[in-house]
Formats: C-alpha cells, structure tokens, sequence
C-alpha cells in the first residue's frame, strides 16, 4: 500500500474533506458560535487542540490497545471517552484562565465532547489507515480547517450586523445562507484541484 504524502493529508484535512463545509460535521457550534470573532476563535483553538489530542491518544489506544487484543469493536466507545476527557480538561483550562472566554463559549464548550467532526477525524483516521504521524497531521489539519471556516463565517456575520436584511430572514436562516455560499465556494474551488 503506498502511504499517502503528509502535504496530500494536510490538504485534505483543511480543504477537501473540510470538516464543515465538505462534511457538514460539528454544525451546531459553528453556527452558534459565529456570532462574533472572538468567540469564535476560542472556540476554533479549543477544537485544534481537542483534534490533535484526541488523534494522538486515540491512534495510541487503537494500535497498542485494542488492536493487539482483539477489541477493535471497542474503538467508538474509546475514542467518545478519550474525546471526552480531553474537553474536560480544556474546559478547566479555559474556565480558570480565560473566564471572560468562558462565559462567551456557554454551552458550546462542553458540546466538543459531542462534537461530530471531532470523532469524524479519529475515526478517519482510523479507516484510513493512517500511521501516528499521518494521524496527527490529519488532526491538525482537520482543527486548521475548522478553524478558518469558523473565522470566516464570524467575520461575515458580524459584518453582515451593518446590511439591511429583512427580519424574517435574520439569525438561523442567515447563517446557513452564509454557510451554503461559503460551502459552494468550497466545494467548487478544492474539488478541482488534484493532490
């Protein structure tokens, strides 16, 4: 099997198999948390930080655990449980450290925990057969993408505070009209690009 190269993994995980714009994973933060910049960069750090993490001991609990005993059947409950405990961590890390960020995230924060692109990116990593460099590359790059895609749409819809937009489209409908044409622009302009 030829191992794929890490700038192909790097790609893919920032913009071809972009986790909210491609994949549609992990959507409620991102349209909850866009309102505005700041939010959305702490929670665009928080999510690097749990993707990376959670591919490194995931890969490790996999190939040194469960694969050697047989228990890969084991592997999604063990990635919900490693996944779980990281964002455990860095909710006490934000709440002591940065309060002001913390009471801005709310609810959002401990949603990492169920945060689908989160898990989407351990598990791929898995089916793809990605060794532990591999896997930390896809990690970080899945958090590099889902971090610039937040930025983004927070930029927009802040930006969008100073336009005349009819009340009955304002909010939820707003965003999802902001996320379709950022995911058109996507999927139009990395699809073409052969890695």
């Amino acid at each position: 099997m030829v191992e794929k190269a890490l700038f192909a993994i790097l790609m893919d995980g920032i913009f071809i198999k972009n986790f909210l714009l491609i994949q549609f994973l992990g959507l409620c933060s991102f349209v909850g948390v866009t309102k505005d910049v700041k939010s959305a960069a702490g929670m665009s750090g928080a999510v690097i930080f749990v993707m990376t993490m959670a591919s490194i001991v995931s890969y490790i609990v996999y190939t040194y655990i469960l694969k050697p005993t047989n228990m890969e059947f084991l592997d999604l409950i063990s990635f919900i449980v490693v996944i779980a405990a990281l964002v455990q961590l860095v909710e006490f890390i934000v709440r002591k450290n940065i309060p002001s960020l913390y009471r801005s995230l709310g609810i959002y924060l401990p949603l990492i925990t169920t945060n689908c692109a989160v898990l989407g990116v351990v598990l791929l990593s898995v089916n793809s057969t990605y060794n532990f460099v591999q896997s930390v590359v896809f990690g970080i790059a899945a958090g590099i993408g889902f971090a610039i895609v937040m930025l983004m749409m927070s930029a927009i819809r802040e930006r969008s505070t100073f336009v005349s937009v009819p009340s009955s489209i304002r909010g939820l409908p707003q965003a999802f009209f902001i996320a379709t044409m950022l995911s058109m622009a996507f999927v139009n302009y990395f699809w073409v690009i052969p890695i």
